[in-house]
């Protein structure tokens, strides 16, 4: 990994952070707060909230097992996603490079910050070369992105491999661990002190069933999360978030419970999904999800949309020819769905 200054926009490494009012007096006991213009009515949610969710990151810590000053949390993990492009990407100069196909606001947040990004494709099969990765950058490169287990192809990709391109790249990696939960690889979470230029993501939005709350982390470094911190918005998750966060995190059984269902019924579905006539192959999944090839992906999206049942037509995706990406939902999502499959007729 190159020196860390080195990789950091100048301006980013010189910025002066914003001071929030809640920063300036940590580790004193005060009871009377007339610093920040709040409105001083109490009803809940009239004081700003932690800026660095300390009250949450400690419950998330023991959770994660991963010490509380190496956990960033964010609103969504979009937030996670684009503050790596304000920190190391000079617009118009850097690039960063992903898989191709993979999930779309990677893409999305290079061009909204003018970054150049450069795809390498998976294979037929959606498996990853290390070799061809590493080729497709150059000294502007500053940043990795890899979907382990990929969006929207369900694969987790194998550690030798992801472990090789963190160990000889010499920018930063960020490996996006959204659907992990529903894996038995183990996550990259665990390695971030060993690999100075890994960022890890996770969400609430998946096994955690909570996409409503948008609440994302990332998982580095101490000098790659000071980073996010100088760069965010000063009062980045909500008190609302955080209370329900909290909430949640009370409740481990719940996902343990939730994650046992969805695995169960991921694979009844996947199993039903390849009896059907209009199903040309059912992909091995490591997510939430599954990604099928189906006879006329587009005619078949539309009659579920008339059925009121909405996937997502992946048919148009590189390498996803033909393709529904099918979340798996409950007995009787999944049920109501079959069903209107077995009955399509063209």
């Amino acid at each position: 990994m190159k020196p860390l200054q080195e990789l950091v926009r100048p301006n980013i490494w010189a910025l002066t952070p914003y001071s929030c009012a809640r920063d300036e007096f940590k580790g004193m006991k005060a009871d009377v707060f007339i610093d920040a213009n709040e409105n001083p009515y109490n009803n809940t949610v009239n004081r700003y909230p932690d800026p660095l969710q300390e009250k949450l990151k400690q419950a998330i810590s023991p959770m994660k097992q991963v010490p509380v000053e190496n956990i960033f949390l964010g609103n969504g993990s979009d937030e996670a996603i684009d503050l790596p492009f304000r920190i190391f990407c000079r617009p118009g100069k850097d690039n960063v490079v992903a898989i191709d196909p993979t999930y779309g606001m990677y893409e999305v947040c290079a061009d909204i910050n003018d970054v150049e990004y450069r795809k390498v494709s998976l294979s037929e099969t959606y498996d990853l070369n290390p070799d061809e990765i590493l080729a497709a950058c150059n000294s502007n490169t500053k940043i990795i992105f890899i979907c382990s287990p990929n969006n929207p192809t369900g694969n987790a990709f194998q550690r030798e491999k992801i472990e090789k391109i963190i160990s000889s790249f010499q920018g930063i990696v960020i490996v996006d661990e959204a659907y992990s939960d529903f894996s038995d690889q183990r996550p990259f979470r665990f390695d971030i002190l060993k690999y100075p230029n890994l960022i890890v993501l996770a969400t609430f939005s998946k096994a955690w069933a909570a996409a409503g709350i948008r609440l994302g982390m990332a998982f580095a470094s101490t000098e790659l999360i000071g980073l996010f911190n100088r760069v965010k918005y000063p009062y980045n998750v909500n008190v609302l978030t955080q209370q329900k966060a909290l909430e949640i995190l009370g409740n481990a059984t719940l996902l343990q419970r939730n994650i046992i269902q969805i695995l169960e019924e991921r694979e009844a579905l996947m199993k039903s999904l390849s009896l059907l006539p209009i199903c040309n192959k059912v992909y091995p999944t490591d997510a939430n999800f599954v990604l099928v090839q189906v006879t006329d992906a587009d005619a078949i999206y539309q009659y579920l949309v008339h059925k009121g049942i909405i996937v997502r037509n992946r048919n148009r995706v590189h390498l996803c020819g033909n393709c529904l990406r099918i979340t798996v939902g409950t007995k009787d999502e999944n049920t109501k769905l079959l069903s209107a499959l077995r009955q399509y007729t063209k």
